[in-house]
């Protein structure tokens, strides 16, 4: 049998397993495994091991648990729901500002926690009522929400990017420099788009009446400020110690971590429900991650062992006479119609063993890839009909947001995100100049 129906076969058999209900880790690594004994015996099942030997020994994975734990600190004391308040006050007289501040939420509870369950989550319970409650319109404000927390996959310390650093094998920090730059320009895209249209629709997004603002003294506007800040301060210490070279890497993530716990006892919500509750969801995020990595890895190696990336390579650039930038193109697009089915990190370990060596093989640069590759899985996030987000949102939406309100909110959000990696695509050095720019300087 050629490596081209290997391929085609492990892949089919990954596809009806997952059907079946299995958890993704379980599928990617059976399949892997039983595919290394098919072809080359028992003493294949050493594959399995030497991947969960690259595991142990890739230190950066540590960062996972202490990020994803100042993720839900910061959210489960409550701390994030302090920035709303802020927006809500210092954004409130402009047509649109209580939108335009929940953006700003979305972006802080990204740089803060790197999910973009998360920052769905904190829209949808603290900030979509409030609009609501204050006449916003329905359908553009429910997309604001899905719209900006898609940004939590970019924006540093996206979790996502570390996954996609452990399998492509490339440098944490400089994806991360990477994703600065295309986050704050959609989240600025984004901006535009809210503060245009209710300008020309203002009855989509009233200012806050002036007999409310003139509640607010300026002792009690600056009293918010800086409650608003003490979360901007935890990520600030943390990059700024990182990218001074004072820590490293893991030693960052861990002050981050420190330095959320601390927050939350000087606001006095360190309680042991909060504690619990970010224990437990840090624990497990950190080990789905960590089998999901295990299962991607045994996997790749059965395809390093075909040669299959070579074969792929041969049959769509000379059998189906695809230019370099068709394939990639054709990669993209398949990244969003499989994410309307599968979450980011079980696409990303399905087609990584096929998709990663063959981009680098084709000329192109896997750092700007993974940010291409995180910007399509946020479209196929909000990408109707089984987007990831979609379905979060519809969960935690009030009764009067319908799916039909959903799915039309997130059209025009859809759109800028298309234009913006047809952007990046066109311009790599929007993506590629800061990192280059570390590199340069170390």
């Amino acid at each position: 049998m050629t490596p081209e129906l290997i391929s085609i076969f492990m892949f089919l058999t990954m596809v009806v397993l997952l059907f079946t209900g299995q958890r993704v880790f379980g599928v990617v690594g059976f399949v892997g495994s039983a595919a290394a004994l098919w072809l080359w015996g028992n003493g294949a099942i050493e594959l399995p091991f030497n991947a969960a030997f690259q595991v142990l020994n890739w230190y950066p994975l540590i960062t996972v648990p202490f990020f994803v734990f100042m993720g839900y600190m910061l959210s489960e004391s409550g701390i994030a729901s302090n920035l709303y308040r802020m927006f809500h006050v210092w954004f409130g007289p402009v047509r649109g500002g209580l939108a335009l501040g929940t953006l700003g939420l979305m972006v802080l509870v990204a740089c803060l926690n790197g999910l973009s369950v998360a920052g769905m989550a904190i829209g949808a319970s603290i900030a979509l009522p409030e609009l609501l409650r204050r006449g916003y319109d329905k359908i553009m404000v429910t997309g604001v929400i899905q719209g900006g927390s898609t940004l939590g996959i970019l924006i540093p310390p996206s979790v996502v990017l570390v996954l996609y650093a452990m399998i492509a094998r490339q440098p944490v920090i400089e994806l991360w420099i990477a994703g600065i730059v295309p986050g704050l320009i959609m989240a600025t895209v984004f901006g535009i788009y809210i503060y245009i249209r209710c300008l020309i629709q203002p009855e989509l997004g009233p200012p806050m009446p002036k007999e409310e603002r003139d509640k607010y003294s300026l002792g009690e506007k600056l009293s918010l400020l800086s409650s608003g800040i003490l979360p901007i301060a935890v990520f600030a210490i943390m990059m700024t110690l990182f990218l001074t070279g004072v820590t490293s890497l893991v030693e960052s993530s861990a002050v981050g971590a420190l330095l959320a716990a601390i927050a939350a006892a000087m606001s006095g919500r360190l309680t042991w429900p909060v504690i619990e509750a970010a224990t437990r969801n840090t624990l497990m995020i950190s080990t789905m991650f960590l089998w999901i990595i295990l299962a991607a890895l045994c996997f790749s190696s059965v395809y390093d062992g075909l040669g299959a990336i070579r074969a792929i390579e041969n049959l769509l650039l000379n059998t189906f006479g695809l230019d370099p930038w068709g394939i990639l193109i054709l990669m993209l697009l398949s990244f969003i119609v499989l994410g309307m089915f599968l979450d980011d990190t079980a696409m990303l370990v399905i087609v990584a063993p096929l998709y990663i060596p063959l981009v680098g093989s084709l000329g192109f640069d896997l750092i700007w890839f993974g940010i291409l590759y995180t910007i399509t899985c946020q479209i196929a996030y909000i990408t109707p009909p089984f987007g990831y987000n979609l379905f979060l949102m519809r969960a935690m939406a009030p009764p009067e947001i319908a799916i039909v309100d959903i799915y039309r909110s997130i059209v025009p959000f859809v759109i800028l995100m298309v234009i913006s990696i047809i952007l990046f695509m066109l311009f790599p050095q929007i993506v590629l100049w800061l990192p280059d720019l570390y590199v340069a300087s170390r």
